[in-house]
């Protein structure tokens, strides 16, 4: 039941975030603001990112209780997205707007390390034990490094053309940094898919010792 309301809510707030962007993007291509459009693809990778690593979340830490805290940081995470996709035609606030998000994605990276830490004293098998170290090293790599990665290229984008707005924007420099945004969050998906391909026979697997642990207990 809690897996069914995480997975609805995903669904649901990711489903707000895409309506914003398809708003935005209707109406920046119907001026014909080419300049606008990677942005737009950008979005999209945006949204598939959250929906992929939520999915990955939702299959290997949640369990009975609702997680309250949690899940109010992915509205949070919503609510900065769709104020994002509300700025295509304006490289400075996207790049400050997506470095916000990197902050609010950041945060809950770091809260979901304690949950981390009961999914793996509650799976004491040797399926279940593997799959919570993996899940944990995942976990740190994108706390230490992925995260950061991000948010400081974010900054440095919004610093870059706020020091030097002609460049970057009176003669096109922010397509070099928004190209450089989209290839490194493709880079991150593809690596968001393998992971979650690694985790998929071990998620599994890991309920079936739920289960029998469930099964021994009733007994």
């Amino acid at each position: 039941m809690v897996v069914e309301i995480e997975l609805t809510l995903c669904s649901i707030i990711q489903g707000v975030a895409l309506y914003f962007l398809v708003e935005n993007a209707r109406a920046v291509v119907s001026m014909g603001q080419v300049s606008a459009w990677p942005y737009v693809a950008t979005g999209l990778i945006i949204i598939l990112l959250f929906w992929s690593r939520s999915l990955i979340h939702t299959l290997t830490l949640i369990r009975w209780p609702l997680e309250f805290v949690h899940n109010f940081f992915y509205v949070a995470c919503t609510l900065v997205e769709a104020l994002a996709f509300t700025h295509l035609s304006d490289p400075f606030a996207w790049f400050v707007l997506t470095a916000v998000y990197a902050v609010v994605v950041w945060t809950l990276f770091v809260y979901d390390m304690r949950m981390v830490a009961l999914r793996g004293r509650d799976s004491a098998g040797p399926v279940g034990s593997r799959l919570y170290s993996l899940v944990g090293a995942d976990q740190i790599l994108n706390i230490r490094f992925l995260i950061p990665l991000i948010f400081l290229f974010n900054v440095a984008s919004a610093v870059a053309i706020h020091l030097r707005p002609d460049f970057f924007l009176g003669r096109g420099g922010h397509y070099f940094l928004i190209a450089a945004q989209g290839i490194g969050l493709v880079g991150y998906l593809i690596y968001v898919i393998r992971t979650y391909i690694r985790f998929q026979p071990l998620i599994t697997q890991t309920r079936e010792e739920w289960r029998a642990a469930s099964d021994q207990t009733a007994r």
